[in-house]
């Protein structure tokens, strides 16, 4: 192994390869999920809405209802519901 600077160089070239090796499978995975949106979207589904479900569905059962709780009654002090 070289040594440049205190840095082993061929350690650091492995790593840039790897991440660069999963950033493009982090492009490939988010054009094929663009692509499943504009699949549910042309179905009819509002990908908005889908986010959003994504996002809940994420979030521990316990917290979501705490979470719809708090935003209820932002809303009632808003004159929003």
């Amino acid at each position: 192994m070289s040594e440049v600077g205190g840095i082993q160089a061929d350690q650091l070239a492995s790593y840039v390869e790897r991440i660069e090796r999963l950033e493009a499978e982090k492009a490939n995975l988010m054009a094929d999920i663009k692509e499943v949106y504009g699949e549910a979207k042309a179905l009819g589904y509002d990908e908005k809405i889908l986010r959003q479900v994504i996002k809940l569905r994420k979030i521990e059962e316990h917290e979501r209802s705490e979470q719809e709780e708090v935003l209820e009654v932002y809303k009632r002090a808003l004159g929003m519901s």
